[in-house]
């Protein structure tokens, strides 16, 4: 099953396209979302939804071979992205996958059973509040433990950093069991050493039916994975999944896969796969 086990990234600062540039990759992509991605003013965040898409549609055609024009991707009422697989027999037991994007970075982790959910943050220092102040805004979402690891680490930014680490956590979290943004963060609490074994517990009980991983990508953005059972997702996300009920056993051998470091792909390399599929059809 490791193979279907994927973390690419796409550093989007190295892409630079000229509008016919960026037309053309669009027109690479299903007619269904090119608004999700022309809705955005700024050629950023148009860029960031483009390769977040591009990036599904490669993976899933690359990972399990279906023909590019049968992929259909869609997204469950919270936003959160999955496959229609009814369609296909592949030999994963419950392939899914999870991208984010934010500041330079734009990724995407699969998982072959376990859900899988992946949190990018941009260390973004605020402009208008000092730090105490802009982080004091998200205050309810942590827990006194971990409120107090953050507010006592070292000088402002490493109080930003530590908060913005906390934050990409829980996100990965709720993206994974697929709930919408911010849902429920408060009830998530994170310990760890170092940044290494990481657990949590939910509601105060500490969940043995979790892996996460946390790394820096370089001074001023971090990317986390969670891993855990696909019963504990919620219901609307669980029912796009194609199984969600796995033994003991089962489970323990999709939640102690390795999880790999990331792969650095390039907007070019997406689109020449996605072309090279669209023209062998």
């Amino acid at each position: 099953m490791e193979k279907g086990v994927r973390r690419w990234i796409v550093d989007i600062s190295k892409w630079n396209p000229s509008s016919n540039d960026f037309s053309f990759a669009l027109s690479l992509l299903p007619q269904t979302h090119h608004s999700s991605i022309t809705r955005f003013v700024k050629m950023e965040d148009r860029k960031r939804a483009l390769v977040s898409l591009l990036l599904q549609y490669t993976l899933v055609h690359e990972v399990l071979g279906i023909p590019y024009p049968d992929i259909i991707i869609n997204r469950t009422l919270e936003g959160k992205p999955f496959l229609e697989c009814a369609r296909f027999c592949f030999e994963f037991p419950n392939f899914n996958f999870n991208v984010s994007h934010h500041g330079d970075y734009v990724a995407i982790a699969s998982e072959p059973l376990c859900l899988v959910g992946l949190d990018i943050v941009n260390f973004m220092i605020p402009e208008k509040e000092t730090v105490p102040e802009y982080i004091q805004n998200f205050s309810s979402y942590f827990s006194s433990s971990e409120w107090d690891r953050i507010i006592s680490v070292g000088n402002n930014e490493e109080v930003l950093a530590e908060f913005y680490r906390y934050w990409c956590l829980k996100e990965a979290y709720v993206k994974a069991i697929g709930s919408g943004l911010a849902y429920g963060l408060h009830k998530v609490e994170f310990h760890h050493t170092n940044w290494t074994s990481i657990s949590v517990k939910v509601d105060g009980v500490t969940n043995q039916q979790w892996r996460f991983w946390l790394f820096d990508l370089d001074k001023g953005h971090s990317v986390s994975i969670a891993r855990g059972h696909p019963r504990l997702a919620i219901e609307s996300y669980k029912r796009s999944l194609k199984r969600t009920k796995f033994n003991e056993e089962e489970h323990n051998v999709g939640l102690h896969l390795p999880n790999p470091r990331f792969v650095l792909r390039t907007v070019e390399e997406l689109i020449s796969v996605i072309h090279k599929a669209k023209r062998s059809c």
